[in-house]
């Protein structure tokens, strides 16, 4: 072969390739654009068929509660994800149960539950109104937790396993802080913390390798004023006293279910043979195989319908996620929330809204973008707060304006201060990846904010002053909001983080309660306490099963943060890999050109 037809071979075997890859690419959307039509249609086809009467299983293994409106959704090949099932709707659908002769009653298993604190406390009071109608409740569990048993406590009787392998892990409430400070002077990285508040401890973890007194002093208290509601809500159902549910787990003697019986913290340990006889005693069934048992899951999907045909509307406002810039979809981004809130503003028939917050904070100029629409929104219409597990800095800045504000009493709210860190990494540039950097600028200060160096003394006090200003103008927007002087938002502020139950005594919220109490009263503030006279939406909307395709797909824009803590998920570390993720993408974005300035809670904290 010469080298002309060797040329020649070569050039056709490239252009082959290239066409190739469009037929691959021209293939992968068709396959993708039916594969997502036919899940469409079928999501739209399959209904859940419902026995004429049955039992009622709630088992909290079977689906997830969630405070978004998002149904959940695996791609063929996927491992299979549990459905989503939102606070809202799981509350309407308890409240549709306790008035359904084919509800017998409520089977509750409580083993595999998955959902934040709030969300279960205002489960629970769901439950307690269900049986408040004459319904019974029956628990069951096998290997019991604080806030599996907390859910459980809820039922007129509680059984537990009579087998070998059940165990109870009923250890109280604890909540975990990482300390970064070794690893990153190990790593050269030094991170210069500016802030105002002495409990305002979001950055600390980069700069203390364990927690100043007042965060210690401060996370105990959250503890101890969280574990005060679930104990005493616990103990009143058992008919014991906290001290004595306090000793029981101090002195460990919560380990097997014989102990669950002998403490009355259970009536009776089953055998597989003698629950399912109990499930039919009852049903009033002679048999367990003549019990229907109807999925909680199904039941919501079939009964819960909204009232779309009714022209006054009640828009709930999801706000999730940490406050950012641009236009992450999957958070709370400025211009972007702004913009809804505006489109709900313009909106003639919606006539009250629901602003569920439920976000830990994030950048100062994002939340600000967000309450100067708040505040616009509610010269046209009444906006109800509801606070969901986290309302804090940034979350309680966009919202503290509000008509009204529901807090559960697990909610973390408060922290009203302001921090901004830089990195300096010049140990790092110079120590380890052995980078030299030289700065040519025009004036003294000009490369103050490009991590190379880390600040002076000058420029520390100019971004102290910058923190000082924005900390004011924090108390001066709660102060507003609340009615209050700014002498006592600042005696209560300083970062200071407060739970709901806490934070109703001091003034931050005004009314203990959940997302269907703010319902209520926004329906009555519009002038109709009937809520099912209302159509209720809700904004943003909620994702399609194409984009929820792109995101598992990792086709979406928003999937790099998934992606970047994928070897975290599921672990202690996976709301501080989250954290890094935003603040570090915070940081690039600010640099040189403008530092972020962060109204943000130091963690997102799990409750175990």
């Amino acid at each position: 072969m010469n080298m002309k037809d060797f040329i020649k071979w070569v050039l056709a075997v490239l252009l082959g390739l290239f066409v190739w890859g469009i037929i691959k690419v021209i293939l992968f959307f068709m396959v993708f654009g039916s594969m997502a039509a036919s899940l469409q249609t079928m999501s739209a086809q399959q209904a859940p068929v419902l026995p004429k009467e049955g039992v009622l299983l709630m088992d909290m293994s079977k689906f997830q509660l969630t405070d978004s409106e998002n149904e959940s959704f695996s791609l063929p090949l996927q491992s299979h994800e549990v459905p989503n099932v939102s606070l809202r709707k799981a509350i309407k659908a308890l409240n549709i149960a306790s008035e359904d002769p084919s509800i017998k009653y409520l089977l509750m298993k409580v083993d595999g539950i998955s959902s934040s604190i709030a969300n279960i406390e205002e489960l629970r009071k769901a439950l307690t109104n269900f049986r408040s109608g004459g319904k019974a409740v029956m628990a069951y569990g096998v290997n019991f937790t604080s806030g599996s048993y907390y859910l459980a406590s809820v039922a007129d009787k509680i059984y537990t396993t009579s087998h070998h392998g059940g165990n109870v892990f009923m250890l109280g409430m604890s909540s975990q802080m990482i300390f970064l400070k070794d690893l990153l002077d190990k790593l050269g990285i030094n991170v210069q913390l500016i802030r105002h508040g002495k409990y305002k401890s979001a950055g600390e973890m980069y700069v203390k390798n364990a927690p100043s007194p007042e965060n210690e002093y401060q996370n105990q208290e959250m503890i101890s004023s969280i574990w005060e509601t679930i104990g005493t809500e616990t103990a009143d159902a058992r008919g014991i006293s906290l001290d004595s549910l306090n000793f029981f787990i101090d002195n460990l003697s919560l380990v097997t279910p014989e102990d669950m019986v002998k403490h009355n913290l259970v009536d009776g340990t089953l055998s597989i043979e003698d629950y399912k006889d109990k499930i039919a005693d009852l049903a009033e069934k002679d048999s367990y195989k003549d019990v229907s048992l109807i999925p909680f899951e199904n039941y919501t999907a079939a009964k819960v319908t909204d009232n779309s045909s009714a022209k006054r509307k009640i828009a709930i406002v999801y706000a999730q996620g940490n406050i950012v810039e641009g236009n992450d979809q999957n958070n709370i981004p400025g211009d972007r929330f702004a913009s809804i809130l505006a489109k709900v503003r313009a909106d003639s028939t919606v006539k009250a809204v629901v602003f569920r917050v439920n976000s830990p904070g994030g950048t100062v100029l994002s939340a600000d973008k967000i309450k100067e629409e708040v505040d616009a929104l509610r010269n046209d219409k009444p906006v109800i707060a509801s606070y969901g597990s986290y309302a804090a800095s940034g979350g309680y800045w966009i919202s503290n304006s509000c008509d009204r504000i529901f807090s559960d009493a697990t909610t973390l709210t408060g922290s009203i201060g302001v921090f901004a860190a830089l990195p300096d990494l010049s140990k790092a540039l110079k120590d380890i990846a052995h980078v030299n950097v030289v700065s040519v600028k025009s004036h003294e200060h000009s490369d103050a904010l490009s991590f190379t160096r880390p600040l002076d003394e000058a420029e520390h006090a100019y971004m102290q002053r910058s923190i000082e200003d924005i900390y004011e103008l924090f108390v001066n927007t709660v102060a507003e909001g609340r009615g209050m002087e700014p002498a006592a938002v600042d005696s209560i502020a300083q970062g200071r983080v407060w739970t709901g139950a806490d934070a109703i005594e001091i003034g931050l919220v005004d009314e203990i309660g959940g997302l269907y109490d703010a319902l209520e009263y926004a329906a009555s503030a519009a002038g109709d306490d009937d809520l099912d006279s209302w159509s209720i939406v809700t904004y943003p909307s909620p994702k399609s099963k194409i984009e929820q395709i792109m995101d598992q797909l990792g086709l979406s824009q928003d999937s790099g943060e998934e992606a970047a803590i994928a070897m975290f998920k599921g672990t202690m570390f996976e709301n501080e890999a989250r954290n890094i993720w935003h603040w570090g993408r915070s940081w690039m974005k600010g640099s040189a050109e403008q530092p972020i300035m962060f109204a943000r809670l130091p963690y997102v904290m799990e409750i175990r």
